[in-house]
């Protein structure tokens, strides 16, 4: 700890007697100034023993020492030393009674001892104090570090903890809670997810100070470059000194080494994993298997789900990006730029980075293997394992955060890995229709259980719809027969006339001519299966139009 008062009192070569302030010897002292000013405050920082003799000051002025004394406890000065035997053979008393009121520390200086000792005591404590820090902060840099390569984040976070004698806690990219120590520390941590997201806005490396005085939490970014990779907490009761500053600093090194690699072992796995995936939606899984090795574990072994999610922005127009993933299923080539379990600094979209981000951690924290391939900037594939911590992940994030941030996903049904081409179309599928229906996730499985009637409410649809009966609603408003709601019965009953006859209360003649009304109507014949197919959904996603001064019918949407 740096010198105190008491302690340049205990200086044996000193000899300095405490006239005032015995309560307060505890004082750091940051320094030792002498000063003959009347007003030496302008010139201080705070934190200093003050030494004078007297020459410029009216020390037997009671009302003189009382502001003299107050400005310096104002100014926040340690101490007063005052040197007898030069102009005056005591301390005044007016001086020692103003200090003793304020609890101002007054130390007597002997004539024998010059101020340099007293500054020079000073400064070899302050730098014997700095050397004490250092040496402690490199011996905790070689635990810190032994603990980390020993037993990973978890163990150093517990040695960092006992260094700062506080609290620590590790955060993943989307701000949750990895690791913490003690174990009750992960409660208080993870009430400060919203101050790390702050942080994660920040280039690295970034910090920042949150809390209250009993309650203080410095957060520190991880990370190389403009990147953040995590989050570090250190929570203490007050501010860190300086020993525990370096171990601080050394605890971010080792985690950012943890959590960041190497751009060539991260060129590398973009590489790998582009090709695996390419393998795989060519038909090609015992290749993919064998270039894959145990990077992903039973994860190409076992049932699994491709999820492929889009920027909203760029989802607004037809995306060509998924049919070049396709392979040589399609004719085209794989990503050219993909990543593999955390590199995704290809997707340069931040929404698309963020969902990334939130897969990749949630496979970390189960332990379960996850291939992330980035196609561009404006798309995502993600192959998980079927039910596992990803899938959940992917969805929940849809579900809270993919609407506002900008991102469209969709889903494939459990596949293997000789299915992947089929289940890349599925989860396109699924993405087609989740722009479509303004959503941020559909799942494959959803349509097939559907109807494909939502499928066709698009502009497009409508308008083609409304062309092919505009004639025939046009006819009916005119007062001139039923031949829109005659179609739609005789469609209804699959072309049985009795049926449809009796559903409409007329004659199956009468049916019948209005059948031949229609078709010369719209000029199609309707024993063509197609022109009935195509009418029935035309009717199915058309409203008709409202005749003036009038309710109109109202068709099924």
């Amino acid at each position: 700890m740096p010198p105190t008062l008491a302690s340049l009192i205990q200086h044996s070569a000193l000899n300095l007697t405490v006239r005032a302030g015995e309560d307060r010897l505890g004082t750091p002292v940051r320094w030792a100034h002498a000063s003959e000013l009347a007003d030496p405050v302008p010139y201080m920082e705070g934190g200093e023993l003050l030494l004078v003799t007297a020459t410029t000051l009216d020390a037997e002025s009671p009302e003189a020492m009382r502001r003299y004394v107050r400005r310096l406890v104002d100014a926040g000065v340690a101490g007063l030393g005052f040197a007898v035997g030069v102009h005056y053979e005591d301390i005044p008393e007016a001086l020692v009674e103003a200090a003793r009121t304020a609890g101002l520390p007054l130390l007597e200086v002997p004539r024998r001892t010059p101020f340099l000792a007293i500054s020079k005591a000073v400064s070899a404590a302050i730098a014997a104090d700095q050397y004490r820090a250092v040496t402690a902060g490199f011996e905790a840099q070689r635990e810190l570090t032994r603990a980390a390569l020993a037993e990973g984040p978890t163990a150093l976070l517990a040695r960092l903890a006992g260094y700062v004698d506080g609290w620590a806690a590790l955060y993943d990219t989307t701000g949750a809670v990895v690791a913490a120590a003690p174990e009750w520390a992960a409660r208080r941590a993870a009430r400060l997810t919203a101050d790390v997201e702050r942080l994660r806005e920040r280039p690295a490396p970034a910090s920042a100070v949150v809390g209250d005085a009993d309650d203080r939490v410095e957060l520190q970014s991880l990370g190389t470059g403009r990147r953040v990779r995590g989050a570090l907490a250190v929570g203490t009761e007050a501010a860190l000194g300086t020993a525990e500053r370096y171990a601080v600093h050394s605890a971010i090194a080792l985690l950012t080494l943890t959590t960041e690699r190497s751009r060539a072992l991260q060129t590398a796995e973009q590489r790998l994993g582009a090709a695996v995936l390419r393998m795989l939606l060519s038909g090609q899984p015992d290749h993919a298997r064998s270039v894959a090795g145990e990077l992903y574990g039973s994860l190409l072994d076992a049932p699994f789900r491709l999820l492929i999610a889009e920027s909203a922005e760029s989802a607004s127009g037809s995306s060509t990006a998924g049919n070049s993933a396709v392979g040589a299923s399609s004719g085209a080539s794989a990503p050219g730029s993909a990543s593999a379990r955390g590199g995704t600094d290809a997707a340069a979209n931040r929404p698309l980075r963020m969902l990334a981000e939130a897969v990749e951690s949630a496979a970390a924290r189960a332990g379960e293997a996850v291939l992330v391939v980035p196609d561009g900037e404006e798309r995502l594939a993600v192959l998980a394992a079927d039910g596992g911590a990803v899938v959940r992940a992917g969805a929940g994030y849809a579900a809270r955060e993919a609407e506002e941030a900008g991102v469209v996903i969709g889903l494939s049904a459990p596949s293997g890995p000789i299915a992947a081409a089929g289940a890349y179309k599925q989860a396109e599928q699924a993405l087609s229709v989740a722009r479509r229906r303004g959503r941020a996730l559909v799942e494959h499985e959803e349509l097939a259980a559907g109807s494909i009637l939502p499928l066709l409410a698009d502009d497009a649809v409508r308008a083609f719809a409304d062309g092919m009966l505009r004639a025939l609603y046009e006819h009916d408003a005119k007062g001139r027969g039923d031949l829109v709601a005659s179609l739609r019965a005789w469609l209804s009953r699959h072309g049985q006339w009795d049926a449809a006859a009796a559903d409409l209360g007329v004659h199956r003649h009468t049916l019948r001519y209005r059948m031949r009304r229609v078709e010369e109507i719209l000029g199609r014949s309707l024993d063509d299966p197609d022109v009935r197919m195509e009418l029935w959904l035309a009717l199915k996603t058309t409203t008709p139009p409202t005749p003036p001064g009038g309710l109109g019918p109202t068709a099924s949407r």
